[in-house]
């Protein structure tokens, strides 16, 4: 298209939000784009320079402050790795407890049952806790949640930031007394069962898949009362109401490094070897 006919009153601008980020588009009259305007960044990313004239008066009413103009960033590895991963293979979309709201639509059992299914217990505990580590995103931290793991297993969520990355498992335990003594955990008047050796292994097996220690963590949804006879090796035990901790820890990780570890984490071919 010849780039003089069109005038400034061609160009129009258009906001969006990416990744919970919002950018604004700077189009042609057939949609064509050409720039956008990040406000975090403070950036003018132009993709002709012969039109950073018309762009900028286009802009004017949006742009607070200095701003750096030029041709857009080159994308980081990781940027790149997000890009060409298919939609089938991102897991970054799977919402907490995805695999058990998948197996709860293919066999909701019963209607009339004498007991509430454990399965809708499992699914309310990681449903709360995905909901209290999605509000840790703006700390510089991500999560994802129900990760597929060969043999049916799976790691409920996974939370990388600057303090490093956790695998976390979820026990619903609402309104329950609970007893831990590594490896046994018992809820009530149950048998204790070796949990903390699951835990342990799941967060092994995501260090394996990510070449990156994984600390594992169990989280108890919703006890009446937690006893913990001794320290857990390795294991870290803690309420959801504590989830917020997890995010006070820094200086492990630096944000190209959280990235990169995101966008590793969120390919399902990651996780089809362990």
């Amino acid at each position: 298209m010849d780039g003089g006919g069109d005038g400034m009153d061609g160009l129009r601008v258009v906001p969006t939000r990416r990744h919970g980020r919002e950018r604004l588009y700077v189009c042609l009259p057939d949609g064509g784009n050409v720039a956008w305007y990040d406000r975090e960044e403070a950036r003018v990313s132009l993709l002709s320079d012969d039109r950073r004239a018309e762009v900028l008066q286009a802009l004017a009413p949006f742009v607070t402050g200095p701003v750096t103009v030029g041709p857009p960033p080159v994308p980081t590895p990781a940027e790149l790795a997000r890009l060409t991963l298919h939609p089938d293979d991102d897991l970054a979309p799977n919402r907490p407890g995805e695999a058990l709201l998948v197996a709860l639509e293919r066999a909701p059992g019963p209607a009339h049952r004498l007991r509430p299914d454990p399965r809708r217990r499992a699914l309310a505990a990681e449903q709360a806790t995905g909901t209290a580590l999605d509000r840790l995103d703006g700390a510089g931290l991500h999560t994802l949640h129900s990760l597929p793991l060969p043999g049916g297993d799976r790691i409920h969520h996974l939370l990388i930031g600057p303090g490093g990355l956790f695998a976390l498992h979820v026990l619903p335990a609402r309104g329950q007394r609970v007893r831990v003594a590594d490896p046994l955990v018992a809820l009530g008047r149950r048998t204790p069962r070796p949990l903390l050796d699951r835990v342990r292994a799941d967060a092994d097996r995501a260090s394996y898949a990510l070449t990156a220690e994984v600390h594992p963590v169990l989280v108890l949804a919703g006890p009446a009362h937690v006893t913990v006879t001794a320290p857990p090796r390795s294991v870290r035990v803690l309420t959801d109401r504590e989830l917020p901790d997890l995010a006070r820890t820094g200086g492990v990780l630096k944000p190209a490094d959280v990235e990169a570890l995101h966008a590793m984490a969120r390919d399902r071919a990651t996780w089809q070897g362990v």
